[in-house]
């Protein structure tokens, strides 16, 4: 089966620090990778390659086989991609907001209005939806981010950190969307939760230094040290990297 995330030697440097180095993997429908990482390992900077938000000093990225940075609009059309912080217009209403964002993805009349009613149903946003997106908690922007990333119905999802600021039910929520989902798409999570990968992930990648230095099931990831503890893990494999 053909990938529909295809990432070959990406590299990025910022100055003398190497965020990213020659970093390599492929995604195919009904993956959900689970991408795994200390502080500071270059997960975010990855993901933001893949999505056309900074551009690599070398490699490729390619969505659904068109390359993200020489074929950025084709590429980005198959994606939905959830960002560090879930920038919004704080001002806008959750409906408008969305509204605005089926607009500029090309949607309108009915199509408009049913994408729009479809992502709120699905990221239980209804009794917000005519709530100023600035008055909201964490959580509930969280989920507004999630909210524009589906709307489009994309092959393709990069979601960093989806289920950060939500309590323990919301979390719940959406990982049994991301579940829904996951056959009929190539799905990428940020996470620094283990028991997220080991809930909703089909695979683990584990990056530290700007390096992959794991690429297996979430269950070999958590056998990898006997405290079954993300942070063990980590420390783990930044040890028998550096050996």
């Amino acid at each position: 089966m053909t990938a529909l995330i295809e990432i070959e030697g990406l590299t990025k440097r910022f100055g003398a620090h190497v965020a990213v180095g020659d970093v390599s993997f492929n995604v195919r429908r009904g993956e959900v990778l689970g991408f795994l990482g200390p502080n500071g390992a270059g997960k975010s900077t990855t993901m933001r390659m893949l999505a056309g938000f900074i551009t690599p000093d070398s490699g490729r990225a390619r969505i659904c086989g068109h390359d993200v940075t020489t074929d950025g609009v084709r590429a980005r059309h198959n994606l939905g991609y959830l960002p560090e912080g879930a920038p919004t217009y704080p001002d806008m209403t959750v409906h408008s907001f969305l509204t605005f964002t089926a607009r500029i993805r090309g949607f309108s009349g009915g199509e408009r209005a049913d994408r729009v009613a479809q992502a709120i149903h699905a990221t239980t946003l209804g009794e917000v939806r005519q709530m100023p997106i600035e008055t909201l908690s964490k959580g509930f922007k969280r989920r507004v981010g999630l909210a524009q990333s589906l709307l489009h119905d994309p092959d393709v999802l990069v979601l960093d950190e989806p289920t950060d600021g939500l309590d323990p039910n919301q979390k719940h929520e959406v990982r049994r969307l991301i579940q829904t989902m996951a056959a009929d798409k190539a799905i990428i999570i940020s996470t620094h939760i283990l028991e997220e990968v080991e809930a909703v992930c089909t695979r683990a990648i584990v990056i530290a230094h700007g390096r992959i230095v794991a690429d297996c099931t979430p269950a070999e990831l958590a056998a990898m040290h006997p405290s079954g503890r993300l942070d063990d893990v980590f420390r783990h494999l930044t040890l028998v990297q550096a050996a």
